[in-house]
C-alpha cells in the first residue's frame, strides 16, 4: 500500500512542462505551458528601439539575449520546479531583423529592425537584379523584409558587410546563443525575401540579388521541427535540463498557433506594436502588387497571406505620452466617455513608421487632421484607435480584393485588451471579433505549443486548438453607418497629403 501511495504521488507530480520565449520589439516574454494546454506562468523584461536617423530603428541583439535571461530568471525564482519539467522550448520572435555576425559570431551593427525605412532604394535594385522576384519570393519587396537591409549595408558599410558570415533574424541570434545551432524557420526565412515560399527553400537568385549566397544562411526547418538541444551552461543557468529546442516561428505565425488560426479562411487581427491582419490558407496564395503578404505558415505545408501596418499599439501609446496621459488605461477611459453616437471631429493617419499595406510608402507620415480649440486629449485617443481601425480595413479590403475568404476573426496582443478598441473595429470592419483565452500571449503560446509538437510527434490539429472564447464582440449599427463615411474620408486625406511626404 505504500508502495502504491508512493507511485500515485510521483505520477501526479511529474507534469510535462513547454518553455516558450517570445522576443517582441518592445520586450521579451516568456511563458510555461503544460500538457494540459494551462498557461502556468509568465514572465518579461522591457526592450527599447534605437531610431539615431529619421527613418531608421535598430538594436542591440545583446539585449535581446539580456532580457530574456532577465525574464527567465524571474521563471527561476518563483517556478523553479516547473522550469525543471521542461521538454522542450519553442522560439518565436520579431520578423525581418537583420543580425549580422562575423567569422568569430561576433555582433558586426546593431540589428536594422522591421519597421525601419531606410533601404527603399535598395527595394527597387533588388526587383531589378531580380526580376522574377515577386514569383519566387510571393512578395512585392518593402523595406522591412531583411533583404533590403543587407543591399544597403553592402552599399553604405562595405566594410562592414566584407565582415558578414551569417545572417540570423531575431529569435534565431538567440537561439544560436542557447544551442550554437545556425537554425531557422520557413515562417520567419519568408519574411527575409530570400526564401521561394512556395517551395520552403533557399532561392539562390533571390540571395545573389544582395550578393549573398546560402552559406550565409541558417539551415531550414519547419516550426514544428527540432533544431538542437541547449547548451549545458544555458540549462545550468536557467535552471533547467538540456531539452531540445524547436524552430519555432516569426511572431505572427506563432500567434496563429497559439490561437488556433490554422485552417484555411480563419483569420486573426494582432494589436500589437504593428498591427496584422492575417489569414491562414492551404495552398500558396501570391498577391504581391497589393502588399499583401504570403508567407510560409509555422504549420507544414500550409501557408499564410498577411496585410501589415505598422503603427497600431505604438500608436496608442504615442498618443499616450504626447498628451501627458497617467496611462494607456487612463485614456482609453477618458475616450470611452466621448459620445460614439456621433462622428469624432479629428481624423488621424497612423504612419508614425510609414506604412506596408496597402501603400508600401516607408516615407508615409502620422497626421492629424480637424484640430480645433475645443479638440481634447479624448478625442485624440480616439482618433487614433479610429486611425488605426481604418488602416486595419485598408488591409482588410485588399485581402477581400485579392479573393481571399474570410469567415472568423479573433483578436490577440496587448491591445487586445481594450474593449473599446474592440468595438471601434468590429464597427469598422463589419465584423464580429473573438476573444479567446491566451490571446494576449499569442506567440509566446504558440511558441511553446510548437515546441511540444517537435517532441511529443502530436498533429497540429490536436495541439493547436483554439482558446476558450471569453466573449465576442458585435459590431454597433450606428457606428457602422457614420465608419463608412468617415473611412471614405480617410482614404481622400491619405490621397491628398501623400505628395507631401
Amino acid at each position: 500500500m505504500l508502495m502504491l501511495a508512493l507511485t500515485i504521488i510521483i505520477c501526479t507530480e511529474m507534469v510535462m512542462m513547454y518553455l516558450g520565449i517570445d522576443l517582441g520589439t518592445s520586450g521579451v516574454k516568456v511563458i510555461l505551458l503544460d500538457d494540459n494546454d494551462t498557461l502556468i506562468a509568465q514572465a518579461s523584461a522591457p526592450l527599447e528601439v534605437s531610431i539615431p536617423q529619421p527613418l531608421w530603428s535598430e538594436q542591440n541583439p545583446s539585449h535581446w539575449w539580456q532580457a530574456t535571461n532577465e525574464a527567465i530568471a524571474t521563471l527561476k525564482n518563483k517556478y523553479p520546479h516547473e522550469l525543471l519539467a521542461v521538454q522542450a522550448i519553442g522560439l518565436s520572435g520579431q520578423m525581418h531583423g537583420a543580425t549580422l555576425l562575423d567569422d568569430n559570431n561576433d555582433i558586426i551593427r546593431p540589428a536594422i529592425l522591421w519597421n525601419d525605412g531606410r533601404s527603399e532604394g535598395q527595394c527597387t535594385e533588388i526587383e531589378k537584379r531580380a526580376p522574377n522576384s515577386r514569383n519566387i519570393t510571393g512578395n512585392i519587396a518593402m523595406p522591412g523584409f531583411t533583404a533590403p537591409k543587407l543591399l544597403w549595408v553592402a552599399q553604405n558599410e562595405p566594410e562592414l558587410f566584407a565582415r558578414i558570415k551569417k545572417v540570423l533574424l531575431p529569435k534565431d541570434y538567440l537561439r544560436f546563443l542557447m544551442t550554437g545551432d545556425f537554425a531557422s524557420d520557413m515562417s520567419d526565412s519568408a519574411g527575409t525575401l530570400w526564401l521561394d515560399v512556395e517551395k520552403r527553400k533557399w532561392s539562390t537568385e533571390m540571395l545573389a540579388a544582395t550578393d549573398l549566397n546560402e552559406s550565409h544562411m541558417p539551415e531550414l526547418y519547419e516550426g514544428t521541427e527540432v533544431t538542437g538541444i541547449l547548451s549545458a551552461q544555458v540549462a545550468a543557468n536557467w535552471g533547467m535540463n538540456q531539452v531540445p529546442v524547436a524552430a519555432g516561428a516569426g511572431d505572427n505565425a506563432a500567434g496563429a498557433a497559439g490561437i488556433g488560426v490554422i485552417n484555411p479562411n480563419e483569420a486573426f487581427l494582432s494589436l500589437g506594436t504593428s498591427g496584422v491582419y492575417f489569414v491562414a490558407n492551404e495552398s500558396y496564395l501570391p498577391n504581391p502588387d497589393s502588399a499583401v503578404h504570403t508567407f510560409c505558415h509555422c504549420i507544414p505545408n500550409t501557408w499564410h497571406q498577411m496585410s501589415v501596418i505598422l503603427s497600431a499599439a505604438s500608436s496608442l501609446s504615442w498618443v499616450t505620452q504626447l498628451t501627458g496621459a497617467d496611462n494607456e488605461q487612463s485614456l482609453l477611459d477618458e475616450v470611452a466617455l466621448e459620445d460614439f453616437t456621433r462622428p469624432c471631429a479629428v481624423t488621424f493617419l497612423p504612419y508614425l513608421s510609414g506604412e506596408r499595406t496597402p501603400h508600401n510608402n516607408p516615407n508615409a507620415q502620422g497626421v492629424f487632421f480637424g484640430l480645433g480649440h475645443d479638440t481634447s486629449r479624448a478625442v485624440l485617443g480616439r482618433a487614433v484607435l479610429e486611425g488605426v481601425a481604418f488602416a486595419f480595413a485598408d488591409g482588410q479590403k485588399v485581402l477581400l480584393d485579392a479573393g481571399t475568404k474570410i469567415e472568423q476573426v479573433s483578436v490577440i496582443g496587448g491591445g487586445a485588451r481594450s474593449e473599446l478598441w474592440g468595438k471601434i473595429l468590429a464597427s469598422v470592419l463589419k465584423q464580429p471579433l473573438i476573444y479567446r483565452e491566451g490571446g494576449e500571449v499569442g506567440p509566446a503560446f504558440g511558441a511553446a505549443r510548437l515546441a511540444r509538437m517537435a517532441v511529443t510527434g502530436e498533429s497540429p490539429a490536436a495541439v493547436c486548438l483554439p482558446g476558450k472564447i471569453k466573449h465576442t464582440i458585435e459590431a454597433d449599427p450606428v457606428m457602422t453607418e457614420y465608419y463608412q463615411v468617415h473611412y471614405q474620408k480617410y482614404r481622400d486625406l491619405y490621397k491628398s497629403v501623400v505628395g507631401y511626404f
